[in-house]
């Protein structure tokens, strides 16, 4: 799983990122402040503050993943590999 930073500007960036991930396997998720998104959800994305760059969860980060949508991410952000574990809040009785 891989992390970047991508910049989606105005609606027809949005559509062309749409289409381009739309035949891509594997799960994208969206991350802008407190909402987690499908990527591939057109309408999911117009709905978050796209002035903002936005942070990618990429599930399948094969070479040609990260070529496919390699002109929408910011380059000045870093990028991250991360390790993604699940973990349980407990409530304390």
């Amino acid at each position: 799983m891989r992390t970047v930073f991508i910049r989606l500007p105005t609606v027809e960036t949005v559509h062309a990122f749409v289409v381009r991930i739309s035949s891509l396997d594997g799960q994208f998720d969206l991350l802008s402040e407190r909402y987690i998104l499908d990527a591939k959800s057109l309408m999911g994305i117009l709905s978050l503050d796209l002035t903002k760059p936005l942070m990618l969860r990429v599930e399948k980060d094969t070479k040609d993943t990260m070529e496919a949508i390699r002109s929408f991410i910011v380059k000045d952000m870093a990028v991250k590999d991360t390790v993604v574990k699940d973990t349980a809040v407990r409530k304390r009785s």
